[in-house]
């Protein structure tokens, strides 16, 4: 299994850093897109200092998910492709399509090179988002059975989500040829930074809290996933045959709200959250509650702890 290679897009990201360096450990030949080579050294060292000692099985493309360039080359001679680039804004775009044509557009372009090339299987990550914004019955445990509506009135990012997903299952399904699709739904992802390698949910809900410039709550909670949990599941869904065609939620157990996460770093580091500000708590009824029970079940995964992955965001940012 392991003389196999793999394409991990987005190879300069929070969830693309980890899923080479998993791979590598695993000692599969990987190569990664990145939007430009500049990057390569950067993620180089961040690999080097978490225990790679050989780079010899990593190879760089440069490829962009708004342009058809050098996605061909990328995926030539791999069996597998992990499509885990895509944008995500710290605000949403004046213009939704800005974020919604390459999010699509990017997941067409790396299917229809995989189909091209004659790859095996895409796991693609989608989001939660795309599963978890059109129900508001009372105590709903959302399911991979779950989806957005994107009739509704949303933000462009959860849009963008949703659609993409669509579009990745409509090509595979209408022209895939073979080609199998797996589709992995993260809620937000935490868990230890690499490299200085972060990502917007470490940015608002963790270095913001952390320095007081997020100070409110809002009427939402959010899921919580450790990154190394979500490399670990695409590998697992990469690997399994049972997996081709499925769903996976991946989120811990259970959900936090701001207001949780500011009392969780005041008590576990006290030191670190002196300038953390007194978030009011959500109310009850806007807890969201999600299962990861078919991962469990499915690929045998077991993730952190929410606690866990955001402890490990905090510890790592301030070594």
């Amino acid at each position: 299994m392991k003389n196999k290679r793999v394409l991990v897009t987005g190879g300069s990201g929070f969830v693309g850093i980890h899923t080479i360096l998993q791979l590598l450990k695993q000692d599969y030949s990987v190569a990664t897109t990145i939007r430009s080579l500049s990057k390569r050294e950067e993620i180089s060292n961040a690999l080097i200092e978490n225990g790679i000692t050989n780079l010899e099985k990593l190879h760089f493309y440069e490829a962009n998910l708004i342009a058809d360039e050098g996605w061909d080359t990328a995926v030539k001679d791999c069996d597998y492709v992990l499509h885990v680039a895509s944008p995500f804004p710290a605000q949403d775009p004046k213009n939704e399509d800005d974020l919604i044509i390459p999010a699509r557009d990017g997941a067409l372009r790396v299917l229809k090179a995989s189909k091209k090339a004659g790859v095996k299987r895409v796991v693609l990550t989608s989001s939660f988002a795309a599963v978890g914004y059109s129900i508001n019955i009372p105590n709903h445990i959302f399911t991979e059975e779950d989806w957005t509506d994107i009739t509704d009135s949303l933000p462009a990012y959860i849009k963008s989500k949703t659609i993409a997903e669509k579009a990745a299952w409509d090509f595979v399904n209408k022209e895939g040829l073979g080609l199998e699709l797996v589709v992995i739904n993260p809620v937000g992802i935490f868990g230890p930074a690499i490299g200085n390698i972060t990502s917007a949910s470490l940015d608002i809900a963790v270095i913001g809290i952390l320095n007081g410039t997020t100070n409110q709550g809002g009427n939402f909670t959010m899921g919580v996933v450790d990154v190394r949990d979500v490399a670990d599941l695409h590998i697992r869904a990469m690997e399994n045959p049972n997996s081709m065609g499925q769903r996976f939620l991946a989120n811990a157990d259970g959900v936090m709200s701001f207001a949780d996460v500011a009392q969780l770093f005041k008590s576990k580091r006290p030191e670190l959250a002196i300038n953390v500000a007194e978030i009011a708590p959500t109310a009850k009824e806007f807890y969201k509650e999600m299962s990861n029970q078919k991962a469990r079940t499915f690929l045998g995964w077991n993730p952190r702890s929410k606690e866990e992955a955001l402890l490990a965001s905090v510890d790592s940012l301030n070594k």
